[in-house]
């Protein structure tokens, strides 16, 4: 019996060499195939935003993006492209690589250009690479020909240098306990890791500096959050509290308060005071930036907070007199700022921004809009009715965007009834002393705790409550009350129509004669 010939097996994409040929890939040219490619697509996030001054996210949060397969090799081109990249595009444009055609994979081109000048040459696996490779000899003449035209010798005398501490910092990372408690994460993660508690912020753990996470399980399935000290303080300092509720005068009614995160992607701090507030309550997180509306749509849904209501809005052009407005009782403002404070842990000291960020005078424009910007929405957060915590901070080290927005604001804030309270008052670093009530004011800095964080808590006086809002009262309280006003009730009627009639039960029997 003739044998049947069996169809051929088809290849698959991860298998069929990506240059059209017939030739598969073996594994590590595949992996450096579609790393080089992934690389490429988050220098192009990167840059983009960094040109804007308004990231998506963190190199970091982009590379480890569940989109990303080959993280740790992604990482390293990412990072080393960066570091290379005003040589390699000099380079390029010297042998006229960056035409009409290619323009538009330049950052695939700079990846790839890095990989043969700096790194392990590459293969001919696709386009890209054989047009970089048909022309390696010319890359190569014409950075020699850029170090003599610079008059230096070896190719890091050409790369940008800044002063990064050498002082270990640990890994911090946030129980999120919507999700789990905070013992049973201390009792998975010390199967691997030496845990601390940490003594200021409730939740947070320290592990030791180095401490790999971004596979681990609790973060992949949101029961823990990476996120460092200072920013895991922003929420906790705002002290929400579950099941707020707010009193109107005008129809003695009781309606739940509100809190509102005004600039919230990508979420961290939103789902910190879910986390605090119980998931109980509503939050309503705003974001301009449609990308980063995006991102924290994911981080609500990772951290499983029900409680948070995701609004495409600016927060400037929230109506405080809108009904959904005025439930509002605490508001956390974190705006855009010059990130001064995070750049290091952000690796934002590789892009090419970086030098102008930590520069006063050569960035003094961009500073004066942010702080412009800062202060337009502070004052507005102030004309918010039911508002009685605002909490204001910045990831920057630069007092224009810290203390001097605080202290331009002050007299709006006392017209509102508002006042400077203190913050961690256990913290030993405050506010730099230039305005009255400078020691309420919170400061990390940048070499000692790693980070450069901001900031100010404002509370509204008991005795100057706008017109028509009593006093507020938590949900628990207000429950127990409506509870017990309906049980008496139902007491008052049972007593009065039934419970006489079945101790006299002859008084029903002559009704019915």
């Amino acid at each position: 019996m003739a044998r049947k010939d069996r169809p051929a097996k088809k290849q698959t994409a991860a298998s069929r060499k990506p240059n059209g040929g017939d030739k598969p890939l073996r594994g590590a040219e595949r992996s450096a195939y579609f790393a080089r490619r992934e690389a490429a697509k988050v220098l192009r996030t990167v840059l983009e935003g960094d040109a804007r001054r308004r990231a998506v996210g963190s190199i970091k949060s982009l590379v480890y993006s569940p989109s990303i397969r080959n993280k740790r090799a992604t990482f390293a081109l990412v990072c080393e492209t960066l570091k290379h990249l005003p040589v390699i595009k000099d380079v390029l444009r010297a042998t006229n690589v960056l035409n009409s055609k290619w323009k538009r994979q330049e950052e695939l081109l700079c990846v790839i250009a890095y990989d043969i000048l700096f790194g392990k040459e590459s293969s001919a696996t696709g386009d890209a690479e054989k047009l970089l490779l048909s022309r390696k000899d010319k890359l190569r003449s014409a950075l020699v020909h850029l170090l003599e035209k610079k008059r230096v010798k070896h190719i890091k005398e050409l790369m940008p240098q800044c002063k990064i501490s050498d002082m270990p910092k640990p890994r911090y990372v946030r129980v999120n306990t919507l999700k789990m408690d905070v013992e049973s994460a201390i009792l998975e993660l010390t199967k691997q890791y030496a845990v601390d508690k940490d003594d200021m912020v409730p939740g947070l753990l320290k592990l030791p500096p180095s401490t790999d996470l971004h596979k681990h399980p609790l973060v992949l399935n949101g029961s823990i959050f990476m996120q460092g000290r200072a920013s895991s303080m922003v929420a906790a300092a705002l002290e929400p509290k579950p099941g707020w509720w707010v009193s109107l005068l005008s129809t003695e009614e009781l309606i739940p308060s509100d809190v509102l995160d005004a600039c919230s992607a990508p979420g961290n701090k939103t789902v910190h005071l879910a986390a605090i507030m119980k998931g109980k309550g509503k939050i309503i997180a705003c974001e301009l930036d449609k990308q980063r509306v995006k991102r924290l749509e994911a981080t609500v849904r990772l951290a499983g907070a029900t409680n948070v209501k995701v609004k495409h809005e600016d927060f400037l052009k929230l109506n405080p007199e809108e009904p959904h407005c005025s439930k509002i009782r605490a508001i956390l403002l974190d705006p855009s700022c010059s990130g001064s404070g995070t750049a290091i842990d952000r690796l934002d000291h590789l892009l090419p921004s970086y030098a102008a960020v930590l520069d006063d005078t050569g960035n003094s424009d961009r500073l004066m809009k942010l702080a412009a910007f800062q202060k337009k929405a502070l004052e507005h957060a102030f004309s918010f009715p039911a508002a009685e915590r605002i909490v204001y901070s910045t990831c920057s080290i630069h007092q224009i965007e810290n203390e001097d927005v605080v202290k331009s604001v002050l007299p709006l804030a006392a017209s509102h009834g508002f006042q400077l309270a203190p913050v961690h008052p256990q913290w030993p670093r405050r506010g730099l002393p230039v305005l009255d009530g400078s020691q309420h004011l919170l400061r990390t800095d940048l070499v000692e705790d790693g980070e450069g964080f901001f900031i100010a808590l404002f509370v509204r006086k008991a005795d100057k409550r706008p017109e028509g809002y009593a006093e507020r009262e938590t949900c628990e309280r207000y429950r127990s009350k409506r509870f017990l006003r309906k049980k008496m009730d139902f007491v008052n009627y049972f007593f009065n129509n039934r419970f006489r009639m079945l101790l006299y039960p002859q008084f029903r029997f002559k009704k019915q004669r």
